[in-house]
Parts: C-alpha cells; sequence; structure tokens
C-alpha cells in the first residue's frame, strides 16, 4: 500500500470537525477505496482549546493557517476558513505555490480568485478541488468537470441556496409571511443572524458563477450576474403563482446566447409539474442541458455540516486515488489561461414570459391605461385575472398579467409607465416564468 496521504485542516468548526470526524470514524473503508490511508496530521483554528467531539491531539497544531499551508509534513491543505480574501486566500496561494493539492468549499473565495488559483495549481501539477463549494453533498462540479466529456452545455439552472428554498416551502405549505418563516430559519439555523448574503441572491449568485465557467468554459465572472433576492415575495405573490399552476423558487440560469453568455439569480415561476418545482425545504438541486445527454437533474442536502463534509472528504479521497506522475485534469474543465473572457448576453427575449401583479385604485381608466402601456411596448397577454384586496381596501383592486414571450426591458418600461400614471397603490411585483425540467 503507498504512503499515507496527510492532511492538514485549516477551520475546525461545524465543516472542518465534521471532516476531521468521518475521516477518523471511515479509516478502514476509506484505506480500501484509495488503496492509502488518510490521515489528519496537522489542524488551525482560532481557538485550540474548544471540544469539538474529536480527538485532534495527534495533529500538529498550528496557529497561523498560511504556516500550515507551507507545511512539508502535509500532503493536501484543506481550507475550511471561508471568507474571499484575508487567512483564506493567503492559505489557499500559498499552499498551491509549496505545490500542495489543496481541497476548499470556500465558493465566495473561487467566484473572486478562481481562475487566478487555478493557474496556480496548474502550474505547479497540483489540484485545486472544490465540490463542497456548490450544492453541498451534491456532485455537480465532478458530473461537469469529468463525466460530462464530449456534451456541449447550453443552459444550467437550479436551486442553489437551502435558506431560500426553505423560506419559500414554508411560506407556501403554511401561508406563513415572509418574515416569519426567516425569522424560524434563523431559529433552526438554517440561516444567518445577518442573512442578506443567503435572501438577497448573493451566495446563489457565487455558485453560478463557478457552474458558468465549467459549463461554457469562460472566466468567472460573479459581477456580472443578475441579481434579485426573495424579500419582496409576499402572500398574494404565492398564492397567485399557486391559482395559476406555478411555485416560486429563487433560481440561478446560466445560458448561452447568440449575443453571449446569460447569468441571472432571482425568484421564478415554475410550472408546479416540473421536477424541480418538488424540491422542497433546504434541498437543492441543479439542472444541466446538453446537446448530447439531454437534461440532467441532480438533487440532495445542498447544506449542513454532512452533506458539505462528505462533499470534501470526496476531493480528498479523489486526490488519494492519484499517483506521482499522474496528469491532473484542469481546474475548471479546460486550461485556466485558455478560459475564454466573460461575455455578457444582451437584453433577450425571455422563454416563458413574465408574472406581473400590479395593486391598482378601483377607478374607471385603469385596464385601458394598462392595456395601452403593455400595447406600447409590444407585450402580448397570455391572461388577466383580477382580485379584490379585502374589506380594508375596497376602493383597490390587485391584477394579475401573465404575458406572452417578451423583454426584460419591454416589462420593465411597461411598468414604470403605469407607475407614472399614477395608478398603483403599492410597489408592482415582476417574476420571471422559467421553463423547467
Amino acid at each position: 500500500m503507498a504512503e499515507a496521504l496527510r492532511v492538514g485542516i485549516a477551520g475546525l468548526g461545524t465543516v472542518g470537525s465534521s471532516v476531521a470526524r468521518v475521516l477518523a470514524e471511515k479509516t478502514a473503508e476509506l484505506s480500501r477505496q484509495c488503496g492509502r490511508e488518510i490521515a489528519v496530521t496537522a489542524v488551525s483554528a482560532r481557538s485550540r482549546g474548544r471540544d469539538r467531539g474529536i480527538d485532534l491531539s495527534s495533529a500538529v497544531w498550528f496557529d497561523d493557517p498560511v504556516d500550515l499551508a507551507r507545511s512539508a509534513d502535509i500532503d493536501v491543505f484543506v481550507e475550511l476558513i471561508g471568507g474571499d480574501n484575508g487567512a483564506a486566500h493567503e492559505a489557499v496561494k500559498a499552499a498551491l505555490e509549496a505545490g500542495r493539492h489543496v481541497v476548499t468549499a470556500n465558493k465566495a473565495l473561487l467566484a473572486k480568485h478562481g481562475v487566478a488559483l487555478a493557474e496556480i495549481a496548474e502550474k505547479h501539477g497540483v489540484l485545486l478541488n472544490y465540490e463542497a463549494a456548490v450544492a453541498g453533498g451534491i456532485p455537480v462540479i465532478k458530473t461537469m468537470r469529468e463525466a460530462m466529456a464530449g456534451n456541449t452545455v447550453t443552459r444550467v439552472f437550479g436551486i442553489l441556496n437551502g435558506t431560500c428554498n426553505y423560506i419559500l416551502t414554508r411560506m407556501e405549505a403554511e401561508g406563513l409571511s415572509f418574515d416569519a418563516c426567516l425569522k424560524d430559519a434563523q431559529r433552526l439555523g438554517y440561516a444567518e443572524a445577518d442573512p442578506t448574503f443567503d435572501i438577497e441572491g448573493h451566495d446563489t449568485a457565487h455558485k453560478l458563477s463557478i457552474l458558468t465557467s465549467l459549463a461554457f468554459g469562460c472566466r468567472i465572472s460573479a459581477g456580472d450576474i443578475y441579481l434579485e433576492g426573495i424579500s419582496n415575495i409576499t402572500q398574494a405573490d404565492i398564492r397567485a403563482a399557486a391559482e395559476l399552476g406555478y411555485r416560486i423558487k429563487l433560481l440561478g440560469v446560466a445560458q448561452r446566447t447568440e449575443s453571449g453568455i446569460e447569468q441571472r439569480v432571482h425568484p421564478t415561476m415554475v410550472p408546479t409539474a416540473s421536477v424541480i418545482a418538488q424540491v422542497h425545504g433546504v434541498t437543492n438541486a441543479v439542472a444541466i442541458e446538453t446537446d448530447i445527454l439531454g437534461e440532467l437533474l441532480l438533487s440532495g442536502p445542498g447544506a449542513g455540516g454532512n452533506a458539505t463534509a462528505s462533499a470534501v472528504v470526496g476531493d480528498i479521497a479523489d486526490i488519494a486515488k492519484s499517483r506521482p506522475g499522474f496528469q491532473h485534469g484542469p481546474v475548471f474543465g479546460l486550461p485556466a489561461k485558455e478560459l475564454r473572457p466573460y461575455k455578457k448576453a444582451q437584453m433577450r427575449s425571455h422563454a416563458g414570459g413574465y408574472f406581473i401583479r400590479l395593486t391598482v385604485y378601483d377607478r374607471l381608466g385603469v385596464f385601458a391605461a394598462i392595456a395601452k402601456r403593455m400595447a406600447d411596448n409590444e407585450i402580448s397577454l397570455e391572461s388577466i385575472v383580477q382580485h379584490g384586496v379585502g374589506p380594508d381596501g375596497e376602493d383597490r383592486k390587485t391584477v394579475i398579467l401573465v404575458t406572452h414571450e417578451t423583454t426584460e426591458a419591454a416589462v420593465r418600461r411597461a411598468v414604470e409607465g403605469i407607475t407614472k400614471d399614477g395608478h398603483l397603490t403599492d410597489k408592482p411585483q415582476v417574476i420571471r416564468i422559467e421553463r423547467a425540467g
């Protein structure tokens, strides 16, 4: 049997402790599968004395994760610190430059520095594995990087944030408000004390930018993603979607168009009968559309210590199975220097149309004005539904419009015009309707 693979773990929070525990508990199974033992020989964390439920007394302690990353006594550096700069970035860069393999779960780091780090890894002939950075325990990175050779990807989309999916699921199932569901998610540990990163779509955007690079062979461009969160979703939207045969999900979508690559994160109405509409709670799902395979949907636990640890351990095991002299594949599917600059797509027609909810004054001329604004912007309507607001708002009506295929720009112009006409009593709501498997 080959010599043991020596692993250094930086960051011993929920995920780091879970990784150390799994590697200890599964020593025999991993040795048989990989042909060598995997041993945690060094660790680094903020607090040395904290009880983490795992015996790490045999591991060398490093106060500075960068020193651990450069240590000649490890073969693999596992970064579970978090953050797109600071210690995480410095340590990963140091490890790669020292010729150490790296495993990370840090999507923010990869979204900002992924291509530059990939160039260093490929220059030094080491692996940079990051399965746990996207969709938790779902093996989407391995699938796209290794199992889909020859396929041309046309679209990748999915539910990439468990917190948002949990909130939307509870809102629909129990008729609760967004704020009530968010508070419950925080109580259960699904959402942070400051949930902005999750609920406003930033977490999904980081993950989507990585998938976009893998799918289309371009440089990561997280800053070019259209971003819209779920904090403005109300029970009125949830109920209207159900009446129309849809369910609201926060989706990350990337697709190739004639003018470039489109990346967007936003609440989306998907048909209730679609597979992705059946993904509930904190579960994640990723759909990949290709010319050869068709559509592939991967679904599973997207967060949590065990799910993330499973992906990290899988990445470590892949390194353990490799042998000296083995030529490692590129980090993002193509050599980093061959990744094309990201070309942002122009505003385009959105297949499936739009849902528009307007709360208007109940008076003569309102519907005619709305219809004129739609016609002026060449928007064809599939349906118009009118509801009363309730006993405390008898002078108001809710108008729900569903459009045929149109453009984002046209919808926004029409809604801005209706707003300027002075007919709205509340902020309008616009949600895309997405074709989904």
